[in-house]
């Protein structure tokens, strides 16, 4: 029976979300042959992390799910024996890097994916705190059920478990290493209001993500898809295709990986929207099959980013990823030309050669980004109220965040060069730091 980890990170009160995500464990756990370790990675305050464990306790007992609830100390300990134990230079900075003090999306998954080696799971699945499942007939719809039929199958076995295929024929021989869907519902990135208040101006800014030699056209075209997932359209029946998967379609809380998460990690930019998407561009640049769902999560969004202190921390957040763009863009378009020269000859991500590429990319003038400042400044400007008083909070700001930006980049590569030994490091110590895969320990996790 093999293992599977099924994974929560938050920050935020979910204990409705993680009974819901506990019934998806079950389903797996009751219709394929898993064992499913479910991995809430919990950093909410000291209330909210009351209410997930009472939410732990109360899940009911199935056969063949194991719960792991860890707070950041647990984690923190956890990091703490793998680094010593892979011997890695500047420890401190991997430390920091794995659990930084501020919010990241890369670094709760990447802890995700050690924690996931420490267990004996080669395929990590991740879910979202501000997302539900849909409904058919009364029941949820579950993405596991797509991600089991095929995740890690050679990909011309996994035509069974599909609706569709276009999969080019010479692909047929390299694993399913992602299989992931989008969402229904609101934005991705909380920005609706910019375009109730200025379509223009929502344009001009989303316009920043794009390349910045690409045409009016090209931009706008960018725009009217960003951000939206799958739009509101309700599940009906299941549709599932075998290819490439274009990243485009499909978003992280609603995503499964295999074994390419032990080979690349994520970035671990912190305050930054969209850090944790470089893994699904490397699986598609790099030709590895994957399979596209339609069981899209519901997307909904907490009140806390759009007033006061969140309002200005998550307005942040989208600003980085705007100015990470100009080291992404370049990345993208390298490893895109580069192909299935990405892969070695067992079908494996050429780690070092990705390593050059996001270092090389450090390097890029920051012109850029600086045009990019100005622009949002305007913005932010013309749209005025909490708007016009983030830009000026952004302006006193902009020499730190160019640096921020690049050097993210920088310990990017860093974490990149260091990752194959953290990964053996978890395998071999396992969850419980005393060696091969432990599926529960007291105060980490619970049978469920």
């Amino acid at each position: 029976m093999r293992r599977i980890c099924l994974t929560l990170p938050t920050n935020r009160e979910c204990a409705g979300t993680i009974a819901a995500v506990h019934e998806e464990a079950a389903h797996a756990a009751r219709h394929f042959d898993v064992e499913v370790h479910l991995l809430v990675l919990d950093s909410s305050g000291a209330a909210d992390f009351a209410a997930h464990a009472e939410a732990v306790r109360r899940a009911p007992r199935v056969p063949g799910v194991v719960v792991h609830h860890l707070g950041e100390s647990g984690q923190r300990d956890f990091l703490r024996r793998v680094i010593r134990h892979a011997d890695v230079p500047k420890p401190d900075l991997m430390l920091d890097l794995m659990l930084p003090g501020g919010v990241s999306y890369g670094a709760c998954t990447n802890r995700a994916f050690l924690i996931a080696a420490a267990l004996g799971c080669r395929s990590v699945h991740r879910r979202d705190s501000d997302s539900r499942y849909q409904v058919l007939d009364g029941a949820p719809v579950f993405p596991i059920h797509h991600e089991l039929m095929s995740l890690g199958k050679r990909a011309g076995d996994a035509a069974g478990g599909v609706t569709s295929s276009d999969l080019d024929p010479r692909y047929a021989d390299r694993p399913v290493s992602m299989v992931a869907g989008s969402f229904v519902g609101e934005l991705s990135v909380d920005i609706g209001e910019i375009q109730e208040l200025d379509p223009e101006v929502y344009v001009d800014v989303v316009s920043l993500w794009a390349p910045v030699d690409w045409s009016d056209k090209q931009k706008r075209d960018l725009v009217a898809e960003s951000f939206r997932g799958a739009g509101t359209e309700a599940f009906t029946a299941d549709r599932a295709t075998l290819t490439v998967v274009d990243p485009m379609r499909i978003d992280m809380c609603n995503i499964s990986f295999h074994a390419v998460q032990e080979q690349l990690p994520l970035p671990p930019a912190t305050d930054t929207i969209g850090s944790d998407y470089f893994l699904m561009h490397v699986v598609h640049d790099a030709g590895l099959p994957g399979v596209l769902h339609n069981r899209d999560i519901v997307n909904f969004y907490t009140p806390e980013r759009r007033t006061g202190a969140g309002f200005t921390a998550y307005q942040t957040r989208f600003v980085k990823f705007f100015l990470s763009m100009l080291y992404f863009n370049a990345l993208y378009d390298r490893m895109a030309r580069t192909g299935g020269a990405l892969l070695d000859a067992d079908h494996r991500l050429r780690v070092p050669l990705i390593a050059e590429m996001v270092r090389e990319s450090a390097a890029h003038d920051r012109t850029e980004n600086v045009e990019r400042l100005d622009t949002l400044d305007a913005a932010y400007r013309k749209l005025g109220g909490k708007y016009a008083d983030f830009a000026d909070s952004l302006a006193g700001r902009r020499e730190r965040l160019l640096d921020e930006a690049r050097g993210d980049i920088e310990d990017f590569a860093f974490l990149i060069e260091e990752w194959g030994p953290l990964i053996d490091a978890s395998r071999a110590l396992g969850l419980g730091g005393t060696g091969g895969p432990d599926p529960a320990r007291p105060g980490d996790g619970q049978p469920a």
